[in-house]
Order: structure tokens, then C-alpha cells, then sequence
């Protein structure tokens, strides 16, 4: 049977690539994209398009009984950076928005619902070196403090209404394809994009600070299996752990120059380091590899290799 897919936040980071990646297999005309206002010309050109807030219930509820949707990708959301400037509108877009999705399922107006955490969730107080699925959490950001209440209203929504809800937390992303959308490892995009350009750059974290991050391609398949797996392997209905490698701007910069070797970073850390450090550093994804096959394809150097020889055509 065809189902047809709302994607909301279409024109983000993930938004725009896991757009397309759907198309690809789905069809065009039965994957919808949508955001608050429009976005790239391959985004926009590939399928159809509806501009939607996804704060107002009754315009996402429109879309849905327009296009007859089974399926919504929920993929709106103010990062961590910016949530920190603005912490209330941060709270009111990624808490109504899932909520307006939820209760949409709930109400049997879709089947399924994907929603992303992050590894936000986490807090200084977590053990930082594998991090457990279940463990401390004590998020000390807007956007942390968000995600940890979207996955317990996940939770929740699963267990008292029976809510198809599938989600994973996201490590730092890494893609060529789209700007970064102020997130605190937004430095491992805007790195590769300055090596280019100037062969310098002055990165806004400590050299050592080490970060779970995963090549998009990667975040793009991962969300794609979780989705398509049967219900009954999806144990974990707050959200999945998600690993692909971890690594410091000192890993990163040392592996642009085996590309560029004239290449030279520098270190200014500013407000985001504060958030960096309460975040863990390396995560442990055994979950999701043995209840839904799990397995990241791409390392440093691949990423590396990509993001430059990409990013120079």
C-alpha cells in the first residue's frame, strides 16, 4: 500500500537531505514537504511544497487531511545556540509542535510519527564516555531541557494511547549539502567550508573537547530503518541512542590537512563551550544496533574526504 509522508521543517539541516532521501524511494508526489518559509531550489523543485507553522494545530491538521498523510517526520526545532538567545519562543516551537503531532496520532489521524532528540538530553552530571541509553540526564540548555521532555511525552503517548512514536537522539551532523542551523557542533560543517575558503579557522571550542558526531548520510539511513522496521522491534519509545564516531577540532583540523596540508586552526571558545562540556563525549548506541540493525558506514577521514571534495564543486 502507498503511504504519503508530511516532512515538517523540510528546509533545515536534516529537513532538506531526509526530504529528498524519501522522494527518492517513496515517490515524489507522495512525500510533502513543509516549512515556515521556502527553501532550496532542490528542495522546492523535487516535490510538492505547503509553507505550514508547526505551532498552529489547525493549518498541520489542514495538511494532514488534505494529503490524506500516514506518516510525519517532525523535524522543526530552534537548536541550542540559538534556543539559548531566545529560550521561550525555543520552548513554544518544540514542545507545541510535537504536541500538535501527537495528538494527531492519538486521534488517528496518522499512523506514525518520527521526532528527533538529540544528544542534548544529557547533562554535566551524566557519565561522559559511553553513555548508557538509561542514565542521568539534568539538561542544562533550552533545547536539552525540550528534548528531554519531548521523549517522556513520547513515552507516554505510546504507552496510554498506543501512539506509533519513533525517535532517535541525534549526535553533532555533519553535511555539505545544507548549512548548519545554529547548533553548538555547527564548527565541524563551518570548518571544512573555511578550509576552502581561507585555510584557516578560528573554531569556537577548545581544541579537546570531544563530540559524538555522525556524517549525514549516516543520520539520513538511520532515521529511514527506524521508521521502516515493525513495530514490535522498537522497544524504545522515549528515543534510541545513536553513535557514529566522536572526535576534538584538534581530530578534525588534523585530518583536513592530510587534504590540505597548509590548512591552520585557531581557538576562541565563546558561550557554547559551556554547552559542549555538558554533553557527553562518546555514546553508546548497543540498543539500537540489536533491536533494529543498526551500523554507521562512515569514520573521520570518509567524512572528511566527502565534505571537501564535495564542497569544492
Amino acid at each position: 500500500m502507498q503511504k504519503t509522508i508530511l516532512i515538517i521543517g523540510a528546509c533545515g539541516q536534516i529537513g532538506t537531505e531526509l526530504t529528498i532521501e524519501l522522494r527518492k524511494k517513496y515517490g515524489s508526489e507522495n512525500v510533502i514537504a513543509s516549512d515556515i518559509r521556502e527553501g532550496g531550489e532542490s528542495l522546492m523543485q523535487s516535490g510538492p511544497f505547503e509553507l505550514l507553522d508547526a505551532t498552529d494545530y489547525s493549518a498541520v491538521e489542514d495538511v494532514v487531511m488534505h494529503y490524506e498523510i500516514d506518516e510525519i517526520y517532525l523535524m522543526a526545532a530552534m537548536l541550542s545556540a540559538t534556543a539559548e538567545k531566545f529560550p521561550m519562543r525555543a520552548w513554544h516551537l518544540n514542545m507545541n509542535s510535537l504536541f500538535h503531532v501527537l495528538n494527531l496520532a492519538k486521534e488517528k489521524k496518522i499512523s506514525k510519527v518520527f521526532w528527533p532528540s538529540s544528544i542534548a538530553v544529557f547533562g554535566p552530571n551524566t557519565p561522559k564516555e559511553n553513555t548508557p541509553q538509561n542514565t542521568i540526564m539534568e539538561p542544562s540548555t533550552v533545547y536539552g531541557i525540550s528534548k528531554q521532555s519531548g521523549e517522556r511525552w513520547c513515552e507516554y503517548y505510546n504507552k496510554k494511547y498506543g501512539v506509533d512514536v519513533r525517535s532517535v537522539r541525534y549526535p553533532g551532523l555533519i553535511s555539505w549539502k545544507t548549512m548548519p542551523g545554529g547548533g553548538t557542533t555547527d564548527y565541524a560543517v563551518d570548518i571544512y567550508h573555511e578550509a576552502l575558503k581561507n585555510g584557516n579557522y578560528e573554531c569556537f571550542l577548545r581544541a579537546d573537547t570531544q563530540l559524538p558526531m555522525m556524517y549525514m548520510d549516516d543520520a539520513i539511513r538511520a532515521t529511514i530503518s527506524l521508521m521502516e522496521v515493525p513495530s514490535e522491534n522498537v522497544k524504545v519509545r522515549s528515543s534510541y541512542n545513536l553513535s557514529g564516531m566522536s572526535f576534538n577540532p584538534e581530530d578534525i583540523a588534523g585530518s583536513i590537512k592530510k587534504h590540505l596540508p597548509d590548512f591552520s586552526i585557531s581557538y576562541a571558545p565563546d558561550f557554547r563551550q559551556e554547552i559542549a562540556d555538558s554533553w557527553p563525549s562518546s555514546i553508546d548506541d548497543t540498543l539500537a544496533r540489536n533491536e533494529w540493525g543498526w551500523q554507521p558506514e562512515y569514520d573521520l577521514d570518509q567524512t572528511t574526504a566527502e565534505m571537501l571534495e564535495n564542497l569544492k564543486k
